[in-house]
């Protein structure tokens, strides 16, 4: 197994997935002594553009759990890269309530990409919701298992191992249905079309609409013209703290969350 270029390859809105994926493939390509190249892929233009790799690459793959599973938004694109028989090590960021199904999926995607996969993880990071759920995340003690990870790789990379098939990681295959956020009555509630608002906080500076990774925020008035996965980018980078959500659902299914997961979830990696 010949590994002449390591890759942090990821989707992060508002940083979680790629403080993980650059701590894991920076420890991975230092101890292999080769170089690490970033590709950013969250912001829209970037998916404009076509990659491929190769057979003596090692790409960290990272996206975020949105509902349980990879962003629906992402799938077209990633059926575009072209994996050429490198290696790959899926990935994925939680907001403290679970990975469910999102890393066995972005697996049999890179898969399904002409990937090999060797190992996958799954970190958690402060959910896009909330600035209190998982406050702080990754931490020092998200950054040590990272780290392990990393280590863990690099013996199964140094050990002569061959690829027989993709890599165990938790799941369920097929893949289950996204999750349901419900009311206290068991009813569903459904957020896909709700949208930020802008307050008069705003100082009109538009780092809102440059952070917007689906491109959807309209550069003169900063409202949400588009289509919004509730990354809380815009919210959660905003100097004037002017972006906010109203809605009841959004704000009874944000404040629920924030009660059934305040304890500490903890990172889980498959080698």
């Amino acid at each position: 197994m010949e590994i002449k270029k390591v890759w942090a390859m990821y989707f992060s809105p508002t940083g979680g997935t790629e403080k993980a994926v650059r701590t894991v493939s920076a420890h991975v390509a230092e101890s292999l002594g080769v170089p690490v190249e970033i590709y950013d892929f969250t912001l829209p233009d970037v998916r404009k553009k076509e990659i491929a790799f190769t057979e003596t690459d090692l790409v960290f793959f990272g996206t975020p759990v949105i509902a349980g599973r990879v962003p629906n938004v992402l799938l077209p694109y990633l059926k575009t890269v072209v994996g050429g028989k490198a290696y790959a090590v899926p990935m994925v960021s939680f907001g403290n309530r679970n990975f469910d199904d999102a890393l066995i999926e972005l697996r049999n995607i890179l898969e399904d990409d002409g990937f090999r996969t060797i190992a996958g993880g799954a970190f958690v990071s402060e959910h896009s919701f909330s600035r209190k759920l998982s406050a702080g995340r990754p931490d020092e003690e998200d950054y040590k298992v990272m780290h392990e990870f990393a280590e863990k790789i690099v013996e199964k990379i140094n050990s002569g191992w061959e690829y027989d098939g993709p890599a165990y990681v938790k799941g369920e295959d097929p893949i289950r249905p996204y999750f349901t956020p419900r009311d206290r009555y068991g009813n569903a509630i459904d957020i896909r079309k709700v949208k930020p608002k802008t307050s008069d906080a705003c100082c009109g500076c538009g780092l809102c609409a440059e952070v917007c990774p689906m491109g959807s925020i309209d550069k003169v008035d900063f409202s949400c013209t588009g289509i919004c996965i509730k990354c809380c980018a815009c919210i959660k980078k905003c100097p004037s703290g002017a972006k906010y959500f109203d809605d009841p659902g959004y704000i009874y299914h944000k404040e629920e969350l924030e009660e059934l997961y305040e304890g500490r979830s903890l990172p889980e990696y498959f080698v």
